[in-house]
């Protein structure tokens, strides 16, 4: 009992440490100071952040595929032992759909006794290994991402490939509709409904793509770059505000990034350590940057942030996923987030 009441001090203790360091760490647009508040306790590769307007919040989790804050988790029933949850979706019946990045990938369903099936495991007769993220959009279609077709993943963290892909799931079936994309990551529509925005994490860009559809079938233009990054920033997570602008979480540097409708950038909240990407950098001028470089972002108090999503009554506190913390960060913005298809779900 005293090594038990001896261990929590210690976490406590280092938890208060990165509060006190992470509080003060930048401003939000109109230039008030930034408090972070943390949630949850015990979490297991909290990846994914999804957030109902009755308040519900739930991440990505490796026991319980997904996991609901302030719930008993409850283990995954079905997904093979190599299964790691990543992107997850919401559907309006309650059941979730999971990227899997581990194992042989694909998109997998839970449903509400937790038990996973596969859902699509292959398009156009491709395996769907890497499996990074799965979003479902307001008129009901599905758009996934894998991040690339190598095999280990982390060969794709070479700047010289570009073999990821975007799929979609429309009344027409699934196909790949994006390809040759350097490590897909997140993906989201942007509020106007007519682009696709995609981040490339070692294409170091956020990108769009013009959506058209006809006849239910849906098919998209030209790649067109939003924004490039630098300086240890490697973009993951996306999410927009209600104002169109785009936010970014960066992996290594750990920033977050919102990208203005007019291209330009401003870092919202900044854990960086200067030496990592300093040596990221150097890694990736080299053309590879090394798994290792990438778990050292893992090494500050945001974990590697990852992902970020929008919730609160009013759409205004912040969540952000991690890499590899143990519970979910947030803080409020002036800025409220764009509403998405899920929001009027989860009871």
């Amino acid at each position: 009992m005293v090594i038990e009441q001896l261990a929590l001090r210690e976490r406590r203790s280092a938890h208060d440490a990165t509060d006190a360091r992470l509080r003060h760490y930048m401003a939000d647009p109109f230039k008030h100071p930034i408090k972070l508040d943390f949630h949850g306790e015990h979490l297991s590769r909290p990846e994914s952040v999804l957030v109902t307007g009755n308040g519900r919040v739930f991440v990505s989790d490796h026991e319980a595929g997904v996991l609901e804050l302030g719930c008993p988790r409850r283990p995954m029933v079905g997904a093979p032992k190599d299964f790691v949850p990543n992107g997850f979706a919401l559907l309006e019946g309650g059941e979730f759909l999971i990227a899997n990045l581990g194992g042989e990938g694909g998109v997998w369903k839970l449903d509400a006794s937790r038990r996973a099936s596969p859902f699509l495991m292959e398009v156009e007769r491709q395996s769907m290994r890497n499996t990074n993220f799965v979003m479902l959009d307001h008129k009901g279609r599905l758009w996934i991402t894998v991040c690339t077709r190598q095999t280990p993943r982390e060969l794709a963290f070479d700047r010289r490939i570009a073999d990821g892909y975007v799929a979609v799931v429309d009344e027409q079936g699934a196909r790949v509709v994006a390809d040759e994309l350097a490590f897909a990551n997140e993906c989201r529509i942007h509020p106007s409904g007519e682009w696709l925005y995609v981040n490339e994490s070692v294409g170091r860009g956020l990108v769009r793509f013009k959506i058209h559809e006809v006849s239910g079938r849906v098919t998209l233009g030209t790649k067109e770059c939003v924004c490039e990054f630098g300086d240890g920033d490697f973009p993951d997570g996306l999410a927009f505000d209600s104002l169109g602008g785009a936010w970014v979480a960066c992996v290594i540097s750990n920033r977050v990034v919102r990208i203005s409708p007019g291209g330009e950038k401003q870092v919202m909240l900044d854990d960086s350590d200067p030496e990592l990407n300093a040596r990221a950098e150097a890694d990736y001028e080299k053309f590879g940057v090394e798994k290792s470089v990438f778990e050292m972002g893992m090494s500050r108090g945001l974990r590697n942030v990852c992902s970020v999503a929008f919730g609160g009554a009013d759409l205004r506190t912040v969540y952000l996923g991690s890499l590899g913390g143990d519970r979910l960060a947030s803080f409020r913005s002036k800025i409220g987030g764009h509403q998405l298809a899920h929001w009027q779900f989860g009871g």
